[in-house]
């Protein structure tokens, strides 16, 4: 038995929707990568989810933008403005600037100089005796700097040694205080007498003799 013929037509239910999505975007995606194999066929594939996800393919050696260029030519469909080409021009100026700035510093480094004339190695040497002068000026501000932090260091020591030798002692002051006036309590301590003890009195033997 066949399969049923599909409507086309949103599917409205967001879980099926987004496991057909996913079903059909690798289904378009190999077939893509099939016939850039079997037909050698430059394809270039840009899928954008309703989530704003982005899914391409480009067949290899290819670049999306010449593809786009020679869409353009062959088609005689402007796809940028001018403001899109004024980017894509200041894009090739920086990438030219920092090759430019490359090859600079590799010559700063002492590379790629072979071919150089007199004029270019006399500015080299320039630049280059510039930056040491730039580099011992901050040097030596450095320098200054770390001895101006050294200085300040040595005087929040000595101040922190003083505190604690006034508080030693006064430490010191109160323990012999307190030692002073122990002593003191001490000394003027009446002394407690011994108990007298008193004999019992006895009888006068002489008496008793004599009554006898």
């Amino acid at each position: 038995m066949g399969r049923g013929k599909i409507e086309i037509k949103r599917i409205e239910n967001s879980s099926n929707r987004q496991v057909t999505y996913s079903k059909r975007r690798n289904g378009i995606m190999k077939k893509a990568k099939e016939i850039t194999v079997l037909c050698d066929a430059n394809v270039s594939l840009v899928i954008y989810a309703s989530s704003g996800k982005m899914h391409e393919y480009c067949s290899p050696s290819t670049k999306l933008i010449d593809i786009l260029d020679r869409y353009q030519k062959q088609s005689g469909k402007r796809l940028w403005d001018a403001k899109h080409e004024n980017l894509s021009n200041e894009l090739d100026r920086i990438k030219k600037e920092n090759d430019r700035m490359q090859i600079e510093l590799r010559q700063l480094k002492g590379e790629d100089i072979t071919s150089l004339h007199y004029k270019e190695l006399m500015a080299i040497e320039e630049a280059l005796d510039n930056g040491l002068d730039s580099i011992g000026e901050k040097l030596r501000e450095i320098v200054k700097m770390k001895e101006k932090n050294d200085k300040m260091l040595e005087e929040e020591n000595k101040h922190l040694k003083y505190l604690l030798h006034q508080q030693e002692m006064a430490m010191d002051d109160n323990v012999r205080a307190e030692m002073e006036k122990t002593y003191q309590q001490r000394e003027f301590q009446p002394q407690m007498s011994f108990p007298f003890r008193v004999q019992p009195s006895q009888p006068n033997l002489q008496e008793r003799f004599w009554n006898c």
